[in-house]
């Protein structure tokens, strides 16, 4: 029997708010790039509308539209009404913590719930789509996350979509950078990317050395994820190119170690990189920062300091272990 929860329903719901963001931008008398901004929100709605049904071809040309109208800059965010500072302070002011009750269900609801999947009798798994199961739960979560939210804050029922159209349309462009680098980099992995960058490493430095090894290693999942904005788009392609082939297969080194704290060393890249539009940009699109780079700036020194105790740690454990 085919499920009938999939993880098809939520990005359905979500390609629904991108066609909300479309209609409502070009609806928008007042804003400046109304037509080229309800393009953009359109096209990324039918990526998740109707991507599964229709050829890659296709995807990838829609996936081209939305770069180019964010090349020539006519994705810009409507102006609409917010709230005062005062009214802001004196709403927080009445609900306390209760604010953070919703951003808590969240990823509670994600672990839990795929923590007592398992102990499901297993004529349930026939209506849930089991691969995806931790997606379905994380979707969940948001919609419980919602209500509650509603039911806290006394909100209109309309409040989610107008809301969450104005956060999404601050992030903007920003809001795909994350898929387009992870795709990104799973076409490097194919290309053979890796294989080159193993025979360039291998002929620079002494990687007989187990230390330097370690260290091209995690120095190249630095770089690459600055580069791609990405550590996962940067795992592939390093660990396929240096960690399997030197410290795997050439110092015996242990596998889960290295992968591990070999993420560890990209996230240090994505702490340093205007790349990782999600974690570096947004925060300051959202906060209206004059200096777009303060929270890259802010987050150099310590991301450092984790990479070099990184690249210890794993330098100890890799091979003893």
């Amino acid at each position: 029997m085919k499920p009938f929860i999939t993880v098809e329903i939520f990005y359905a719901l979500i390609g629904a708010m991108f066609a909300l963001i479309a209609v409502r931008s070009a609806l928008d008398r007042r804003h400046g790039k109304r037509w080229g901004t309800a393009l953009f929100w359109g096209l990324l709605a039918t990526t998740y509308l109707l991507g599964k049904v229709l050829p890659p071809r296709v995807v990838g040309y829609l996936v081209l539209g939305m770069v180019a109208l964010a090349a020539l800059r006519q994705v810009q965010r409507a102006d609409d009404k917010t709230p005062s500072r005062a009214e802001r302070e004196a709403s927080a002011e009445r609900l306390g913590n209760r604010l953070f009750w919703p951003a808590l269900l969240v990823p509670l609801t994600a672990v839990v719930g795929t923590l007592l999947l398992r102990f499901l009798p297993g004529d349930y798994f026939e209506w849930l789509e089991l691969k995806q199961a931790t997606l379905i739960v994380l979707g969940c979560g948001a919609l419980l996350a919602t209500a509650v939210a509603l039911r806290t804050t006394g909100a209109p029922a309309i409040s989610p979509a107008v809301e969450g159209s104005r956060l999404l349309q601050a992030i903007g462009w920003a809001l795909i950078l994350p898929q387009m680098l992870a795709a990104l980099g799973g076409i490097f992995a194919t290309a053979g990317v890796g294989k080159v960058v193993a025979d360039l490493v291998t002929q620079a430095l002494p990687t007989q050395i187990p230390f330097v090894a370690v260290a091209a290693y995690c120095g190249g999942m630095l770089l690459f994820t600055m580069c791609m904005g990405n550590a996962f788009a940067a795992f592939a392609v390093i660990t396929g190119g240096i960690g399997l082939p030197l410290i795997v297969q050439q110092h015996h080194g242990n596998p889960a170690i290295m992968a591990g704290l070999g993420m560890l060393a990209g996230y240090c890249g994505t702490l340093m990189t205007p790349m990782a539009a999600n974690f570096n940009v947004v925060p300051a699109m959202l906060l209206d920062l004059k200096d777009k780079n303060a929270v890259v700036k802010a987050q150099v020194p310590i991301a450092l300091a984790i990479f070099t105790a990184n690249l210890l740690i794993m330098y100890l454990a890799v091979y003893r272990f």
